[in-house]
């Protein structure tokens, strides 16, 4: 089963996690992920080192607000279904 971890990894950074509404791959680098057939494309644009800051500062913005909202979602829907728990005290 441990020939097929990464695999299984690939799979999962590639998945779209709702809580940040992208993939973790594309949060971390900025694009989706290719295949290795694709990895050395004829004409790729070269970002450079600002434009590559800059838009990775931007998509931590949106992250950190989509992980924002995925709280306030679940804390409302917890807080909609929180009953109060009330104890009696018995004498032994």
């Amino acid at each position: 089963w441990d020939r097929h971890l990464p695999l299984v990894e690939l799979s999962d950074n590639n998945n779209y996690h709702t809580n940040i509404k992208v993939a973790l791959f594309e949060a971390l680098y900025g694009r989706k992920c290719r295949s290795p057939i694709f990895w050395a494309e004829v004409g790729d644009a070269q970002l450079t080192g600002s434009k590559i800051i800059h838009e990775t500062t931007e998509k931590i913005i949106q992250i950190k607000k989509h992980i924002q909202a995925a709280r306030d979602r679940q804390k409302s829907y917890a807080d909609r279904r929180h009953k109060p728990l009330e104890f009696k005290v018995r004498s032994c």
